[in-house]
């Protein structure tokens, strides 16, 4: 191995390590959000969630999401040859280039960590036995086809076909923002449509741990360090600018959170510092190398105050996303997307000119057309799924289940000892 595939192959194992630092950041997020008799059911969902994703992943879902497109079509990949990872094991790595068992390995956690986010919409009433099974069918119609679409590019040669959304059609997804974040959060709104509301919704009492929500929300701030920068592929310019722009959005995002909210309910407060925070992180994920630090600003500032309203609308539409996976991933996710198409600066590594950059509408009608594509499929199918597994196994739990809590009906455990309190 040259020296440059060394460096690079260093920076992807950092960044492999960040990313992964993002699964018990999840957990701790969404765990302290749910109330006390729900947070290790949380947990569960997050973890077992991942797990089932990354054994789906090393069968077949690389080859489903990397593969050669099938018919050259860039509907999904091909995973002949690639199941279990085996072709990878061994290969011989081009000159600069990241082994690709490393690639794989990274590509897993995104798989893992989109399925958690979707569990942010359901805390306490749903069961868990359909959970894992669910999570298996999600990642399996949803996120390796949709994956393919945006991460599966063209090889230099041509022997290899890519995605249609990253290839054919065109448009720009640094590192998810269609295919992790807002996918995710498509779902997240199917499944609280198919579940129904919480007992008690509205009035569905306090986060059960606010310090380790925020810790949670701070692990996910350096976790996004990997995900976006190591989304460059190694020590390159792309990842100077991803990371720097994620730092930019995120604190924007909080001030973008905190603003409205002081305004219209008189408190900042430190919950919507970390949902802002996380706004901003989502927001900038497809757009890390395309925007100025200006841009950055701009869309973490924009998205905070997106997600701050969006928060609101599950009380006026009536669907209850419980800890608010639709509002912090869905909302922030399509606007950044679509923001690329106004705030591409022609001078990052993107090289694309947007709107405001004398680009005309070029960008952006790339950027909406993959929008409306990855929504439209991600809630058909997960309906599809979700409708399927209701008349079979059912999704919610009892409302004697409902009333006791989760983590002592389906774990037999509890997340605090109160004995002799």
């Amino acid at each position: 191995m040259d020296i440059a595939s060394q460096l690079n192959t260093g920076w992807m194992l950092t960044a492999t390590v960040a990313v992964t630092l993002m699964l018990p950041g999840l957990a701790l997020y969404y765990g302290g959000l749910s109330r006390t008799k729900n947070i290790l059911n949380t947990v569960m969902i997050i973890f077992c969630g991942f797990a089932v994703a990354a054994a789906l992943w090393v069968l077949f879902g690389y080859g489903l999401t990397l593969g050669n497109s099938v018919s050259g079509k860039g509907l999904i990949g091909n995973p002949s040859g690639l199941w279990g990872l085996h072709s990878l094991v061994g290969q011989e790595t081009p000159k600069g280039a990241v082994p690709g068992i490393l690639i794989a390995a990274f590509q897993l956690i995104f798989a893992g960590l989109t399925v958690g986010i979707v569990g942010g919409a359901i805390e306490g009433r749903m069961k868990f036995s359909s959970w894992v099974v669910f999570a298996g069918l999600w990642v399996t119609f949803v996120y390796f086809p949709i994956a393919h679409w945006v991460f599966a590019f063209d090889s230099p040669d041509g022997s290899t076909i890519g995605g249609w959304i990253a290839n054919q059609l065109g448009a720009l997804d640094f590192a998810g923002g269609t295919a992790v974040h807002m996918n995710a959060g498509a779902a997240a709104l199917v499944l609280a449509l198919f579940l129904g509301k919480r007992r008690d919704f509205p009035q569905v009492g306090r986060p059960g741990n606010l310090p380790i929500s925020i810790l949670g929300g701070g692990l996910l701030l350096v976790g996004w360090y990997g995900f976006n920068g190591g989304s460059a592929g190694g020590i390159n310019e792309s990842a100077g600018v991803a990371v720097t722009n994620t730092l930019i959005a995120g604190c924007l995002g909080l001030a973008g959170w905190l603003i409205p909210e002081k305004i219209r309910r008189g408190s900042a407060t430190s919950l919507g510092a970390i949902s802002g925070l996380l706004a901003g992180l989502v927001a900038i994920t497809p757009a890390a190398n395309s925007v100025s630090a200006v841009g950055a600003m701009i869309i973490g500032l924009i998205a905070g105050a997106i997600s701050f309203w969006a928060q609101g609308l599950k009380e006026k539409l009536g669907y209850d996303d419980a800890l608010d996976a639709v509002s912090i991933h869905l909302f922030p996710g399509i606007f950044g997307t679509l923001a690329i198409g106004f705030l591409a600066d022609p001078a990052t590594p993107a090289e694309a000119a947007g709107l405001f950059y004398g680009g005309g509408l070029d960008v952006l009608w790339r950027q909406a057309v993959a929008v409306v594509s990855v929504f439209a499929y991600c809630f058909i199918v997960t309906a599809l799924i979700a409708w399927v597994l209701k008349k079979t196994m059912g999704l919610r739990v009892p409302d004697s289940q409902e009333i006791s809590g989760l983590d002592t009906t389906e774990h037999a455990e509890r997340a605090y000892s109160l004995d002799g309190v």
